[in-house]
């Protein structure tokens, strides 16, 4: 790249390595302005990055920060229901509003513009991910300081999209403790190197829990591998949630944001050092 780059690739007719990765960012809509964006990622379904999305957006908004969620999950958006969002988003003719959680976090999920919150989202790959790049591009997110991506899991079309299109300062990788899982956590670490994004963190949800007699923490699924993986990697940072009832239980009745838990103030510690 030139050391007289504009880093304006429209105008320019140059060919240079910059200029792919950068004609493919969508611009962010004129009333928005993000600081960091950080992706929350998962190899499979069911690990518990929508509950991971959801605390750290909590936990960033109680330090003082605007915090804010793009659901990227468009088949699978349980965001609204975590902060018991059930309002639709209302949009004028220069854009959407993200809708405002209860502490003001600010929230666009696909679940609040269907008519009914259970129909089911029939859609194709290249449909789903036009809607990703439409969440950034169209959305007045007004000032953020931290926005959340909750992706959908996986490493296919989604994914990719956001990569490519958005802006994304760092990722967080969500696995369980199993071995299986194990093997496809190393599947996302390996492509967040491919698309040159840093991981921040893996967090292993449902770790353990605690014996309600003796309080001892019990490995439900044998012992955490969390740690090999990330000192094979180099990630500097792991955390780990505990199977929790009361945590469950806030995220069934939209009630995330009056959860209780230190269990991720490492990772937030590094968030806020973006």
């Amino acid at each position: 790249m030139s050391e007289e780059c504009s880093h304006n690739c429209e105008s320019c007719g140059k060919d240079c390595g910059e200029r792919t990765k950068e004609s493919l960012l969508e611009k962010l809509h004129d009333g928005s302005h993000v600081k960091k964006v950080v992706g929350v990622v998962s190899g499979k379904g069911g690990v518990g990055k929508s509950l991971v999305t959801s605390l750290l957006a909590v936990m960033t908004q109680r330090e003082g920060y605007q915090a804010a969620i793009l659901d990227a999950d468009i088949t699978g958006p349980s965001i609204p229901q975590a902060f018991g969002l059930h309002t639709r988003a209302e949009g004028t003719e220069s854009g959407l509003y993200p809708v405002d959680s209860e502490t003001g976090i600010r929230v666009m999920s696909l679940n609040l513009l269907m008519e009914h919150e259970t129909d089911p989202v029939v859609w194709r790959g290249p449909i789903i991910a036009g809607a990703v790049k439409q969440f950034w591009a169209d959305v007045i997110w007004g000032d953020v300081d931290y926005m959340f991506i909750d992706m959908p899991p996986g490493t296919g079309d989604v994914p990719m999209t956001v990569f490519q299109s958005i802006p994304v300062d760092g990722l967080v990788i969500v696995a369980s403790p199993q071995e299986l899982v194990g093997m496809i956590v190393e599947k996302a670490v390996n492509m967040a190197g491919m698309m040159k994004i840093p991981v921040l963190a893996l967090v292993e949800n449902m770790s353990y829990v605690f014996c309600p007699d003796c309080g001892r923490e019990i490995r439900v699924f044998g012992e955490s591998r969390i740690n090999d993986i990330a000192q094979k990697h180099s990630i500097q940072t792991t955390a780990c949630l505990p199977i929790d009832p009361k945590l469950a239980a806030a995220c069934d009745a939209g009630i995330i944001e009056h959860f209780n838990g230190n269990w991720l103030d490492s990772l937030l510690d590094i968030i806020l050092k973006q």
